[in-house]
């Protein structure tokens, strides 16, 4: 039987564009950030809209994945931010 063996991602938190540019130059596959708001990881730096953009581009441009968080309760009254 001809099994592939799958190499595991690395995935790396990053909660701001340095640790992110950090992740991506020292062999991240992948990169997990989340936004100011709806992020259950709050207290932290975090990424405004414009340095999740910068952020995405640089890691896209490298061949990386990111991953968005989102998780938090989202209510009715939040969904247009």
């Amino acid at each position: 039987m001809n099994m592939k063996k799958k190499i595991p991602e690395l995935l790396v938190p990053a909660n701001n564009l340095n640790i992110l540019k950090y992740a991506v130059e020292y062999g991240a596959d992948a990169v997990y950030v989340g936004g100011k708001k709806f992020n259950l990881r709050t207290l932290g730096e975090n990424f405004t809209l414009n340095e999740l953009e910068e952020g995405v581009d640089y890691a896209h441009s490298r061949g990386v994945k990111v991953y968005f968080t989102l998780n938090a309760v989202i209510f009715n009254h939040e969904i247009s931010e």
